[in-house]
This record gives C-alpha cells, structure tokens and sequence, in this order.
C-alpha cells in the first residue's frame, strides 16, 4: 500500500519473525512468560522501560515526547486459545492444545513495529503507553491490569485497540460509533440430585432430565422475552452427566454464554436466566447452583475517537475501504473495561483467512505493516 512509510514497509519482515517466534509458542492466559519475555526484549532494545507484571504477564512501556500533551493507549492482547492447529506451516505452534488462532500473536508484533516506529520518530506532544495485555480470551487480562493500577500508572486520555477480521478483504477496514462488539458472560451451573438404577427412577432424583429441560428453556429466552428488535444471544455450549446407560448420574451441568450489545439486555438475560435455574430446583427437587465465573460489558466507541480512527484509516487504506456503517459485531473483548475508563476506539482490519477460533486460521504477516501505519497514524493526528 503507497499510503504506508518505506521505514515500516522495511520493518515488515523483522514484525513477521516476531510474530512467527511467538506462533510457534503460543501460551494461554496469564501465562504468557515467553511472550512476554519477547515482548520485553525488544522494547527494552529500543531503549524504552518496561512495567512488568500488571495482570500477571502483562506489560506497559511509555513513547514520551518530553512535551506535555495528551496521552495516547494502544492496546495489543498475546494469549493463545485452548486448541490444535491444523496449518502445515514451518512457525506453527509448537504446543500440543495451545495455538494462535486468533490472531492476538499478529496484534502483539504490530504494537512492537508501532513503539519501533514512535522510538524513531516521536510524537511532537504527549506520549503514547503501550499496553501488551494478557488473557483476553475470557481470562479477565484488562480487568487484572486495570485492578493492578494501569490508569493511575499511566493516565490515558483516550484508548486503541485493533483487531484482525477475515470477515472484511484484506485492504479494507471497519469501526464504528457506539456499541461495536456485544458484551460477554460465561455461566456454570450445577445440578445436584439423588442418583440410582435407571429401573428405579422413582427412587432417585435425577439431574440428566433437569439438566436437558433446562437447556432447552434456556435456548427459548431470546425468542419469548427479548425485544425483537434487541441483539441478544444466549447458547449453552456444554451438558455434561452420566457415565453408562443404566445409572441414573447424581450430578449434572450447562455452561454456556451470554451476549448482548446493551447492559440492560444482558441484564435481562440474567434475570430469565436466574428464574429458570429457580423455577427448575422447585419442581424438580434438585439443588441448583448458577455461577458467573466472567463478564466484560460491550465495546463502546466514542464518536470522536471513532472518527478520528476512521480518518488514519482512510489515510492508509484508501477513502473507500472504511466502511463506518457496518453493523455491530456478535464478538466480545475485554478492552472495553479500558473504554470505560477512557473514551476510545476499537476497529477492525481485514485479511484472508478462515474465521478466527477455526483451526486453520492464519494471521496474514501483510497485515502487519498495515496494523502498525493505522496506529502511528492514530497518534500523529492526536499528537502531532
């Protein structure tokens, strides 16, 4: 692309070794110590200071221009998913069930050719914090990093955060004003009962028949006590009970996810879901226990920095391959603790790929240059 610097197009292939040494290892939340290690080891040879163990594996380092003006947040997240890849590639993961699938070791190598570019070339005002998080995927990584002091460390005016999208052509990006990616919560539920012969299911209490009732019910919420016109979405992905066909099991259990582009939707999916859980532990005499082990509420864009993202966007990408009307995405991330604590943007940058969380989900190394000339052109419009 002509709209991105020689210096970064240079640095392109030294941000796809980065990120290819951290394919090849990939580690999962708030275990992050290679990555992390790497992420150091180039910041520091660049002569920036690097904050370790906010949120565990997290880390911070701070562009400064020595004038005083706003300060900047660019947020990449490192952890890896729970899975095999199935990539025939010489960098693929290294770890039997951990791999990269979701693009966060291309986030992470973009943010590191960011900080080498505002190194070489700093802001005119301000500064710009560089924040490498952990656990993004549904291991509350912003949250810890918020709750070790990142903001009262390093105040942010206003905070970025991109994401790869195989669902937008390469060359194309996306972010838009207000809510763009629904909220997130896991449930668990528990059900206990009175196991025994399934000849005699009159002398037990049997939680397989609760629990399959009960994930039906929950499946009819959206559809019988949401506004129609509302986006929410609630799925059980796991029923586990039973070991054999003649055993009657004594314990039984749903977990899934909830997600919704408002608070009080998500809300409400709670309280149905709460009514069930209750309703179904009177009739059928089982205990039922309903546990929330995760949230992260939607990301909400501000329309000023929603704008000015757009702006570097097109900027890079080419006025027309900004598209700022798409709908909001069903997906979740935790930067939107972060937005809550300043007002910020969260976009989408495109590329060729099966979808992410798939097993042959490949971050394009293209991208990088890409990812990198969005973020240095995010700071030098706000800070010169």
């Amino acid at each position: 692309m002509s709209n991105i610097s020689p210096e970064l197009q240079a640095l392109a292939p030294e941000m796809a070794q980065w990120r290819q040494r951290i394919h090849a290892w990939p580690e999962l939340g708030f275990e992050e110590e290679r990555t992390s290690a790497l992420v150091a080891e180039v910041l520091e040879s660049l002569g920036l200071e690097v904050h370790r163990g906010l949120g565990g594996t997290g880390l911070v380092a701070v562009v400064d221009s020595g004038v005083p003006g706003p300060s900047i947040g660019l947020r990449a997240d490192m952890d890896a998913l729970p899975m095999d890849e199935q990539n025939d590639l010489p960098f693929r993961s290294q770890r039997p069930g951990v791999a990269h699938t979701c693009g966060h070791d291309g986030h992470t190598a973009a943010l590191l050719g960011t900080a080498r570019q505002l190194v070489a070339h700093p802001p005119k005002t301000g500064r710009v914090v560089l924040v490498f998080q952990p656990a993004e995927e549904g291991g509350r990584g912003a949250i810890r990093m918020i709750e070790d002091g990142l903001f009262e460390r390093f105040h942010c005016d206003e905070v970025y955060a991109f994401h790869n999208m195989p669902l937008l052509g390469f060359g194309e990006g996306s972010v838009r004003t207000g809510a763009t990616l629904q909220s997130l919560g896991v449930f668990e539920i528990a059900i206990e009962g009175v196991g025994g012969h399934a000849a005699a299911p009159h002398r037990a209490t049997d939680p397989l028949q609760v629990a399959a009732r009960l994930a039906v019910e929950i499946a009819a919420i959206v559809g019988r006590h949401i506004d129609p016109m509302e986006a929410a979405l609630i799925n059980v992905g796991s029923l586990q009970a039973g070991t054999t066909h003649n055993i009657i099991p004594a314990h039984a259990s749903l977990s899934g996810t909830i997600r919704a582009l408002s608070a009080d939707v998500h809300e409400q999916l709670l309280s149905r879901l709460r009514a069930l859980c209750d309703g179904f532990a009177a009739i059928s005499g089982c205990t039922i226990d309903l546990q929330l082990p995760h949230y992260s509420p939607p990301c909400v864009n501000a329309p000023e920095q929603a704008a000015f993202a757009a702006e570097a966007m097109r900027e890079v990408l080419g006025a027309d391959k900004v598209k700022t009307d798409l709908r909001a995405f069903p997906f979740s991330d935790d930067f939107s603790y972060m937005l809550e604590q300043a007002p910020g943007a969260y976009l989408f940058l495109g590329m060729d790929s099966a979808m992410c969380h798939h097993p042959t989900f490949r971050f394009d190394d293209n991208l990088l240059p890409v990812a990198a000339a969005v973020f240095d052109r995010i700071v030098r419009k706000r800070l010169g």
